[in-house]
């Protein structure tokens, strides 16, 4: 029996369904709940993790592991391709039209009855094949355009910054 049949839509599942059918970037569970308590506030992390999980299980959505450290979901369950950054993890959806050869050779295969395949595609984006100096203009342009100081630094970022420092103090010794 589908597991849809034997849980009720509770108005918080109902919430994270609603925010993840919203949201185009294939979020994290993490990010889920951050734009859930937008609505409702007091939802616990644990809440959220077990409605995605129950909602995966009854095919309301799509728990998207690839090759993240952590599984994304998907409010979006028709037959579609994916995109991962290879170097910051981002997944986006490819605007192709899923093949019907890979579904054919598939049902020829032995010993197996095929319920399903998953195609990931993997690359650079954009962002991130930029050049480092116009990666940081960019954020720090973004951030100046929304009234902050500057665009955060990534952990990455900090320590060749550290580093750096520590070379400069080294050489001035």
């Amino acid at each position: 029996m589908p597991e849809q049949a034997t849980s009720r839509m509770t108005r918080q599942r109902q919430v994270i369904l609603e925010e993840l059918r919203a949201m185009k970037s294939h979020p994290t569970a993490d990010e889920v709940c951050a734009a859930v308590r937008r609505r409702l506030p007091h939802v616990s992390l644990g809440t959220v993790y077990r409605n995605l999980e129950r909602l995966a299980g009854s095919g309301e959505i799509l728990k998207l592991r690839l090759g993240c450290a952590q599984s994304r979901f998907d409010g979006d369950t028709s037959q579609h391709y994916h995109v991962r950054c290879a170097r910051c993890g981002r997944v986006d959806d490819v605007a192709v039209k899923p093949l019907r050869a890979i579904a054919a050779a598939a049902r020829e295969v032995r010993d197996y009855a095929i319920s399903g395949y998953r195609l990931e595609f993997v690359g650079v984006c954009a962002r991130c094949a930029a050049p480092r100096s116009a990666r940081r203009r960019a954020a720090d342009a973004h951030a100046a355009g929304a009234g902050l100081s500057a665009a955060p630094r990534t952990a990455a970022e900090n320590r060749r910054a550290a580093c750096r420092s520590l070379i400069e103090v080294r050489k001035r010794r």
